[in-house]
């Protein structure tokens, strides 16, 4: 569920006062936020069509990062070349998965879309092997690729001719999950070092997502006849929360502990999110699910591993 990968490779950002709140506690509450956000989302669709919870999801988000800028006295970035840029990282890294997962989680339970989404490292490690050249792979993370694919068919239950699986709704999320690292991939190449704060680039890049889904959401949706409250009340909080609060969580993490550690929140959010799913929405787990999780969760941590002498 990121939407900071946009400016994970620009310059550092200046020292800041330490928070009052320990990361431990931020990154806590930062995988409590990603992982509900995929209940959020069941929640949303149930009166809200897909393209409107992601409307909504971006508005709320965007918002939330204005009123940053506007306390920090911060500015978007200029120039039409780096806004053009941008706009392909908006929708890779933010319309097209938040829709895909949106649309997804019509027909396979949120606990699913939680575990598809843990797979994304699994797909950044293989296009970078191909796109990145500086990106050399090693026996550990080639074997952490095919153990975490290894636990995709697993939770699939691939042995078992995929029984009881809704295929468009599986294929959507996992498509999700790969369009972040394509997202990711495309900014390490084409908005590295720009020289603008992360929350400027950021909040360009919800606001280009933003219009995106503006401009699509009404040729495939119509006005809701009536507005049902608990899942807007969903749709706002996976925005104002899930999309906003949460990115500048992410960049405190980043700036205090380093982006290795702070992106250890990978592997808690399929764990809270089947939990979430489980508990609150009463979805039924097959021993396949927790099984296979934990199978992808140890091939994405392998494929992360760097080798000895360099950085990745």
């Amino acid at each position: 569920m990121s939407t900071v990968a946009a400016t994970r490779t620009q310059s550092p950002a200046p020292a800041r006062p330490r928070p009052r709140l320990g990361w431990r506690l931020r990154f806590g509450a930062l995988s409590l936020i990603w992982g509900f956000s995929f209940l959020l989302i069941k929640v949303g669709t149930e009166s809200y069509a897909p393209f409107q919870v992601t409307l909504g999801r971006l508005v709320f988000g965007t918002a939330v990062l204005v009123a940053a800028m506007a306390v920090k006295r911060e500015r978007l970035p200029r120039g039409a070349r780096l806004w053009g840029h941008m706009a392909v990282a908006a929708f890779f890294l933010n319309a097209l998965p938040f829709s895909l997962f949106a649309y997804s989680e019509l027909t396979i339970p949120s606990t699913l879309a939680g575990i598809c989404n843990a797979t994304s490292p699994l797909w950044g490690m293989a296009l970078s092997m191909v796109a990145l050249s500086e990106d050399r792979p090693t026996r550990v993370r080639v074997a952490g690729l095919g153990l975490g694919f290894l636990g995709v068919l697993t939770v699939l239950g691939a042995w078992q001719g995929f029984h009881g699986l809704d295929a468009r709704g599986t294929a959507m999320a996992l498509l999700a999950s790969l369009s972040y690292p394509v997202g990711w991939i495309y900014v390490r190449r084409t908005l590295a070092g720009s020289g603008n704060s992360h929350l400027s680039m950021t909040g360009a890049q919800l606001l280009l997502a933003t219009v995106q889904l503006a401009v699509v959401t009404p040729l495939f949706t119509s006005v809701p006849a009536h507005f049902a409250l608990v899942p807007l009340l969903a749709v706002a909080a996976l925005g104002a929360l899930g999309t906003g609060l949460a990115v500048l969580v992410q960049y405190g993490l980043v700036a205090e502990v380093g982006p290795t550690t702070a992106q250890m929140v990978t592997y808690f959010i399929p764990v809270i999110a089947t939990a979430a799913g489980v508990a609150i929405l009463g979805e039924s787990l097959r021993w396949t699910t927790p099984v296979g999780a934990v199978i992808v969760l140890a091939g994405a941590a392998l494929t992360q591993v760097k080798p000895k002498g360099g950085a990745s």
